[in-house]
């Protein structure tokens, strides 16, 4: 059966409605890989405010495949202004037409008479409220408005319905900076030299903050206690020289093992197989890496966080967003920062990083911490607001424990 680029799109949002599975890794590695990147993502940033739209076109709403053609159809004559109306129309029926003739009659004429109604559809969607008209789940635009304003949420949203850039990071300078550059758009990472030599990874300016806080000099024992998938391991380690500085000693633990073989993987590419990777669950206590490793004089715990400000990068995460499931994170993220803490030697600096933007999981949780472990303090936090800072958003702690 052909595969044309609108049929895999079909199948991956097909799949994602039905089970909210992670579409990065449905997308098959070919020549199309960056259509079909984009055109998935476009289709799930827009998810509600297509919903809002065809519902007010068809009497029913159909599923499965039907459904997810409608929506991939609708997204490139509403949302992607570079692919033209009768591309749109006949790529996507084509597709539908592996469904049944029936449902591609169906799409069809739907995708036909949006095109037609254009101007006054996108004219009524931007009446809707914030979280139609922009695409976000609506506990999200309650909180971000009752705490940036009206206008700022908006410009966020704006910003997470942009396709996100791809940074690359090198090796430090000589002061230890790193210069992170913009990928060309549509090029595979894997195209672009000195990616087979490890010459650089994929690594948005975002996680410049982290590993500046660590104050990282050759001769440390650090732990990158959330490691996966090992960007900011590397960076890690090549500030600790290759081969290491005498005394260097970098762990990179992470709780799955398919992610542990990811940060190998990464490692080896970056020549970089020196630094230790175990697998390690610091939601309990952490006495087996004591006992083996002893204490770190550096500790970088990049938490599992609701990723709010990421979904520019990560559009399906707002779709998973919910108050419940920061709330289940946030016990988990004092779990792992008690555990970890542990770990650190007195005068020692840990750093605790999230990609999220809300309190809960950053300033308050660091200001809960702090109160029930007088030992530590703060000695510098940063918060990357995307609109602020044009980067991703991220929160990053240092803190320091007192002998």
């Amino acid at each position: 059966m052909r595969m044309n680029t609108r049929r895999e799109a079909i199948f991956i949002i097909t799949r994602w409605l039905l089970n909210r599975e992670f579409p990065d890794r449905m997308i098959s590695d070919s020549p199309n890989r960056a259509f079909v990147t984009d055109l998935t993502y476009t289709t799930i940033r827009h998810y509600s405010a297509l919903i809002w739209i065809l519902e007010k076109l068809v009497k029913k709403m159909p599923g499965g495949e039907t459904q997810a053609a409608l929506l991939v159809g609708a997204t490139q004559i509403l949302f992607m202004d570079d692919v033209a109306d009768h591309a749109a129309v006949n790529e996507t029926v084509d597709a539908a037409k592996q469904v049944s003739k029936n449902s591609a009659g169906f799409v069809n004429g739907v995708l036909r008479n949006i095109i037609r109604s254009r101007d006054e559809i996108l004219k009524n969607l931007e009446a809707q409220p914030l979280h139609i008209q922009k695409s976000h789940p609506e506990v999200l635009a309650k909180r971000w408005t009752a705490r940036f304003g009206e206008e700022e949420t908006a410009k966020l949203f704006d910003w997470n319905n942009t396709p996100a850039e791809t940074f690359i990071a090198g090796k430090p300078n000589a002061e230890g900076k790193t210069t992170f550059t913009k990928a060309p758009r549509g090029t595979s990472i894997r195209d672009i030299p000195g990616f087979s030599e490890g010459e650089f990874i994929v690594q948005d300016p975002a996680t410049a903050s982290a590993i500046e806080l660590l104050d990282l000099k050759p001769g440390l024992s650090v732990l990158d206690a959330c490691a996966a998938p090992g960007g900011k391991t590397i960076q890690i380690a090549w500030r600790m020289g290759n081969p290491p500085a005498e005394g260097s000693k970098v762990l990179a633990v992470d709780l799955h093992e398919d992610r542990i073989a990811t940060i190998n993987e990464n490692l080896k590419r970056t020549k970089l197989e020196w630094v230790k990777v175990e697998q390690a669950n610091l939601m309990e206590p952490a006495d087996d890496i004591i006992a083996k490793h002893g204490l770190f004089d550096r500790i970088l715990l990049d938490v599992p966080c609701s990723n709010s400000g990421v979904l520019r990068r990560r559009p399906d995460a707002r779709w998973r967003w919910s108050e419940r499931r920061m709330t289940k994170l946030v016990k988990a993220q004092q779990s792992i920062l008690a555990h970890a803490s542990r770990l650190l030697v007195p005068g020692g600096i840990l750093v605790y990083s999230t990609c999220s933007l809300e309190p809960e999981e950053n300033s308050e949780l660091i200001e809960a911490f702090l109160k029930r472990y007088s030992r530590f303090s703060i000695i510098r936090s940063v918060e990357q607001i995307p609109t602020r800072s044009g980067t991703d958003g991220a929160f990053v702690c240092a803190l320091t424990k007192k002998s």
